[in-house]
């Protein structure tokens, strides 16, 4: 399954007008891989980085010194990556690589959302003409492409999905999804993958509003939406269906 999504994630990269790159990790921050997070963000700052915002489930370091951009994924406390990141992305102009980035965050989607079909479906519903009809579907649905009326199975299931995801992408770059704060809106949205049981990445913050101390997001994953509640420091109180 893994090799069938990572070919169809390469062919959606190429078809948007780019090749897939893969990320590489700077040598001299290669020991903080698998580090307890909060020694590491020390770490970081002690190598003259400091953390300029939080995107796409990763944060983005800033080495002015050196001109390195760099992303980190926390997962379960721990750095569990650290990989070099266009200047862009921590804001410092550039640029050359905004339609790459677009491309990566799409096929990212792609992933997400076929992995996500096929724990429900079983790993070989329909083999591989399906993923490739479904990718199909996706990507249809993600950019608003026209409808194939003489559709399969999975060209209607990936439109569907891209569908959902483009109105998930719409609704968390309005003004009212951006409140709160970046570590609870990250840790609401990987809870929420959690809880809907989909794979890493899958959810997006949608709306937020304040509560007594404390921050309300509204998380969609796909067609699915719940109810977080972090306090200001990222923890997570509570995660609800929403209705």
């Amino acid at each position: 399954m893994r090799r069938t999504i990572a070919a169809l994630a390469a062919a959606s990269m190429i078809g948007a007008g780019m090749a897939p790159a893969y990320a590489k990790t700077p040598g001299s921050l290669s020991d903080l891989v698998g580090a307890r997070a909060p020694g590491a963000e020390s770490e970081m700052q002690d190598r003259g980085y400091k953390m300029e915002t939080f995107k796409n489930g990763g944060q983005y370091w800033w080495n002015g010194d050196s001109d390195t951009c760099v992303r980190v994924v926390v997962s379960q406390g721990r750095y569990a990556s650290v990989d070099k990141a266009d200047a862009s992305d921590c804001g410092k102009g550039g640029g050359g690589n905004a339609a790459a980035a677009v491309g990566a965050v799409a096929a990212i989607g792609l992933i997400a959302a076929l992995a996500s079909h096929k724990k429900k479906h079983g790993d070989d519903h329909g083999g591989a003409n399906h993923d490739s009809e479904y990718s199909r579907g996706y990507n249809d649905g993600l950019y608003g492409g026209s409808y194939d009326r003489n559709d399969s199975e999975g060209y209607h299931d990936g439109y569907m999905a891209g569908e959902a995801e483009a109105s998930n992408r719409r609704a968390a770059n309005r003004p009212y999804a951006r409140g709160g704060t970046d570590g609870g809106r990250a840790a609401c949205e990987r809870r929420a993958d959690e809880y809907q049981n989909a794979p890493w990445g899958s959810s997006v913050v949608v709306s937020q509003r304040d509560g007594r101390g404390t921050h309300v997001y509204t998380v969609a994953t796909g067609s699915y939406r719940s109810v977080c509640t972090a306090d200001a420091s990222g923890r997570v109180i509570d995660i609800q269906p929403y209705y």
